[in-house]
């Protein structure tokens, strides 16, 4: 008996001439109905893949990776350079994930400040490393865009905080070493402001300017000592 072979299923003409419609691959620069324009790679009539963003109204520049029509993997944002017409400046360079800095990046605020290290959802977060215009640098933990945890901040003259921060200030126990004198302090700070704690001598002999006298060491009494001390004066004074 001849097999029969059933015609094949024709899809409606529109359903064919929206899938040649559809943006998929390569195509060259896409314009938005505001000025934005888009040159790089589609999937679904979404950018996805490699491709270059740019903003009419700002003039900034976004390239890099791009997932159902977001920045996500790898990508650098660069402005305007205000001083050299037709040049760029790097804004961020590093990791994105929907349409925000997110991962390991650089993040350059002017020409002399930067930021690198972990961020999460557009805001400093996890490890990092920020060079301040002073030269002041700082390496530690970084909670919601702020210094949160433990760090150490290194000042321009190699003076340094190594200890605990919250709310983006010097917060709990920790330690200032005033290497330009020689000095340690140690104890506890609350705001920035050294509370209770106690300084001595740090390296003296290879500080560049230490100060003209030595801190006296003190030697604190066991417990023992301190009670055979007072027997004896409490037998003393009933004489």
């Amino acid at each position: 008996m001849p097999m029969l072979k059933e015609p094949k299923a024709k899809q409606p003409l529109w359903k064919e001439n929206d899938y040649k419609a559809q943006k998929k691959g390569i195509r060259h620069t896409v314009y938005s109905v505001n000025g934005d324009q888009y040159t790089g790679e589609w999937l679904n009539n979404l950018k996805d893949g490699k491709g270059t963003y740019k903003w009419k109204e700002t003039g900034a520049i976004y390239d890099g990776d791009w997932k159902k029509g977001n920045r996500n993997g790898f990508g650098t944002y660069s402005r305007p350079d205000p001083r050299k017409k037709g040049q760029f400046v790097k804004e961020y360079s590093g990791g994105w994930k929907n349409d925000m800095r997110h991962g390991y990046g650089t993040n350059f605020y002017n020409d002399e400040e930067y930021y690198e290290g972990e961020l999460y959802a557009d805001k400093r977060s996890g490890w990092g490393r920020m060079y301040f215009k002073d030269g002041t640098i700082y390496e530690g933990e970084w909670y919601d865009d702020q210094r949160n945890g433990q760090g150490m901040l290194r000042l321009p003259n190699e003076n340094r905080y190594e200890g605990s921060w919250r709310n983006d200030k010097k917060n709990g126990p920790g330690k200032f070493y005033y290497l330009t004198h020689g000095q340690l302090y140690e104890g506890v700070w609350v705001d920035d402001i050294a509370k209770c704690g106690t300084m001595k001598d740090f390296d003296r002999k290879n500080a560049p300017a230490p100060t003209q006298y030595p801190i006296p060491k003190v030697e604190l009494a066991s417990m023992e000592t301190v009670l055979q001390e007072s027997e004896e004066q409490f037998l003393h004074d009933q004489e």
